[in-house]
């Protein structure tokens, strides 16, 4: 496999590796044809995202995406957050081996289920109030 140095630099240095804590949104994906998956924990304050972190198993595109995911996704508002695409991920990286693109919607599924479960949250709490 065709790895650039970005890819692999996010491989054997993924950074944000772990869970939040006190995390406030949580989301995680699999994908059954390969086995990957990846689970993304973000706390948010004030619409932003200060903090997050990842747990992914599978290949090496896995891992390397979703830690991309999480540096493209820290300090930015929720609105911003849910327009990324795995292309984004992609040009993050400067490009990924074609059979390994599947990848890189595991940790931008991950973000988006994460940040639809803060809001629900959010949501249901303003409702009990």
């Amino acid at each position: 496999m065709d790895y650039n140095d970005s890819l692999k630099d996010h491989f054997e240095n993924p950074r944000n590796v772990g869970v939040v804590k006190n995390y406030n949104g949580y989301g995680k994906i699999g994908d059954p044809g390969c086995g990957d998956v990846c689970e993304i924990t973000i706390h948010i304050e004030n619409n932003v995202i200060d903090d997050i972190m990842f747990k992914a198993y599978g290949c090496p595109g896995a891992i390397a995406t979703s830690s991309a995911v999480t540096e493209i996704a820290k300090g930015k508002d929720i609105d911003s957050v849910l327009k990324l695409k795995d292309d984004d991920v992609i040009n993050y990286l400067g490009n990924i081996p074609e059979e390994k693109k599947h990848c890189s919607l595991l940790g931008i599924k991950a973000l988006h289920a994460a940040v639809d479960d803060y809001l629900n949250n959010n949501l249901k709490s303003k409702k009990q109030v």
